[in-house]
């Protein structure tokens, strides 16, 4: 097996061994305003506040962008904040418990996994990060409701996550183009995708978001809105995840034995464990709404960005531990704060974890499975999250 070697590539450090493979370059003081006003929080406890706090709205993830849409749209439970939130939260909650991720996408998260597998036995060689990305593209859509697609959903959503240097609008024409080539993308993903699952739903409702959303009286729009934030916060994350969790096992012979072996709440375990040290996020951002105290007895002032860096946060030592950047298992506080904390959490955490340990069970059952090039490792200017990209895979 060819085993990743050490490099850097577009600010992000690839490293050997059982520890951190992407280094983000964390550091400086736990807590502090930066230059441009931003209030940067590294430590842990801190953190935990700021996302617990009802005084606190979100901010990033282009909430900028929602906030120009017109009032009489719906925003996506992403972008709201306060009762309407809580009350889509809980009305959305039965969707993804434990209890009903299991009994409800198991079976087909298990049969696109054996589907994915399959190809790879077939070809002898394949790239991890695109046979994860078909496989969380299909479990994202299933559980939304985009169950009537046309084919190439996984093509259409793609061109949704790619920075671009000039942003849409009307400051000059680039900006013009790439407000009209962001328009296509939406109409195109509503008419191949989003359209044929609310026709259908509206004569027979289903099991999913899109059958929810149109009880409650949402129009089209709202819908597209929503499926494009579930979909896509389900699909960008578990892939590189996916990918991340399968270069730890890869590194290292115990660390793969030990998730072989070992039942589901071991392999559970260890997967919060690797998602601690590798958040696919590298920021979570809010916006306070009234003075907010931390734990230290310092203070943010009303209408302060704080941006929470989580490859920071979820390795305080005062938090989680000795060897903050080793994986170990058996620590109580995995996953850290990679899903999230407070209103916002991430209600699909189930579902990632569940997904990945089924495609990594399949994968890794593969006697004859070898990494046979380092990936590259990059940085997603519109999610600030990390890529991994060309993991090639062979099977002898």
């Amino acid at each position: 097996m060819i085993r990743p070697k050490s490099g850097r590539r577009s600010g992000y450090n690839v490293e050997m061994s059982n520890s951190r493979k992407i280094d983000r370059g964390e550091g400086g003081c736990p807590v502090h305003r930066d230059a441009d006003g931003i209030w940067q929080i590294h430590e842990f406890n801190a953190a935990k506040t700021v996302l617990r706090s009802t005084d606190t709205v979100q901010a990033g993830l282009g909430v900028e962008f929602m906030d120009r849409m017109p009032a009489s749209i719906r925003r996506p439970v992403l972008y709201r904040d306060g009762p309407e939130h809580r009350e889509h939260r809980r009305q959305t909650a039965k969707y993804f418990t434990p209890r009903h991720v299991d009994s409800h996408y198991r079976e087909l998260m298990e049969r696109y996994a054996d589907r994915e597998i399959a190809a790879l036995r077939r070809d002898g060689s394949g790239d991890l990060a695109e046979i994860s990305f078909r496989f969380a593209v299909d479990v994202a859509k299933a559980i939304v409701g985009l169950t009537e697609s046309r084919p190439g959903t996984d093509k259409r959503l793609a061109r949704f996550f790619v920075g671009r240097d000039v942003a849409p609008g009307f400051s000059s024409p680039t900006a013009v183009y790439n407000l009209w080539l962001q328009g296509w993308w939406w109409t195109s993903f509503y008419v191949n995708d989003v359209r044929p699952a609310i026709k259908v739903r509206r004569h027979a409702r289903q099991d999913d978001l899109i059958s929810h959303l149109i009880d409650e009286d949402c129009t089209n729009v709202e819908i597209l809105a929503e499926c494009l934030t579930f979909a896509s916060a389900g699909m960008v994350t578990t892939r590189e995840f996916i990918s991340a969790a399968a270069w730890h096992l890869f590194g290292d012979v115990e660390l793969r034995k030990r998730f072989h072996e070992g039942d589901q709440a071991q392999r559970y375990a260890l997967l919060h464990e690797i998602l601690r040290l590798e958040p696919p996020l590298d920021r979570l951002k809010r916006r306070t709404t009234k003075t907010l105290e931390l734990p230290d007895g310092s203070t943010i002032p009303d209408g302060e960005f704080v941006h929470i860096k989580t490859s920071a946060v979820n390795t305080d030592e005062t938090a989680v531990g000795p060897e903050p950047l080793e994986v170990q298992p058996d620590r109580a506080i995995s996953p850290g704060l990679s899903f999230g904390e407070g209103p916002h959490k991430c209600p699909g955490m189930y579902v990632a974890i569940q997904e990945t340990d089924i495609f990594l069970t399949k994968l890794f059952a593969i006697d004859t499975l070898d990494l046979a090039a380092p990936p590259k490792v990059t940085h997603n200017a519109v999610f600030e999250s990390y890529e991994i990209r060309d993991m090639a895979v062979t099977v002898r």
